[in-house]
């Protein structure tokens, strides 16, 4: 894989305030040199860890898509696969609604882009799709479902409409959601690369 000058294969770089002096070692945690998030606290609390994880995925996964035109962000790059950059959105915006708000019983959490009859809907994108409207419903639903997080704690339980025998506590959402964010930043960072040659987190 390609790697930029100013991306290290590694995916990170030093915060410069965090070099120490005289050894140009770094005294802190490293830093995405994609996303321009430190990587959480190693000894942090639970929730601040969970919180930074989840924020560090979602900093990513802008970043992957910063800088490119509206025809770049829906185009498939890595064949055999359908997926977009686009429809990764998507699919996290309806991600971020349902397990943050849907889930919680919250109102005007109704399902985006998707529907029984079209379960994946969210990942079919049309030609007059737009990147900075599909984003900013995106960045929308971010900030939702950190108000809904923020209103409870984590031993709090929801039940997902999908699968109503099923109960799952706001500790164990954010582990999902964070997972499903690092699954789509692999795919994210193929189709980067595949569209730029831009690589790293």
């Amino acid at each position: 894989m390609s790697t930029h000058e100013d991306q290290p294969a590694t995916g990170l770089r030093t915060a410069p305030q965090e070099r120490a002096a005289g050894d140009g070692q770094s005294q802190g945690p490293p830093v995405g040199a994609v996303s321009g998030l430190p990587l959480p606290q190693g000894d942090g609390a639970e929730r601040q860890l969970l919180e930074q994880w989840l924020d560090f995925q979602r900093a990513t996964l802008a970043a992957k898509c910063a800088g490119l035109s509206d025809e770049q962000l829906r185009t498939a790059s890595a064949p055999p696969s359908g997926l977009t950059l686009l429809g990764l959105v998507r699919h996290l915006t309806k991600v971020e609604r349902h397990w943050f708000r849907s889930v919680f019983g919250e109102a005007d959490s109704e399902p985006l882009y998707s529907s029984k009859d079209a379960p994946d809907g969210d990942f079919a994108v049309a030609d007059a799709d737009s990147g900075a409207r599909t984003l900013a419903v995106w960045r929308q639903e971010v900030d939702r479902a950190r108000r809904s997080a923020a209103a409870r704690s984590l031993d709090d339980t929801g039940t997902s409409p999908w699968r109503p025998a099923w109960t799952n506590s706001l500790r164990w959402i954010h582990l999902h959601v964070i997972g499903e964010y690092a699954r789509h930043n692999g795919h994210a960072d193929l189709l980067r690369e595949r569209i730029d040659g831009r690589t790293g987190f």
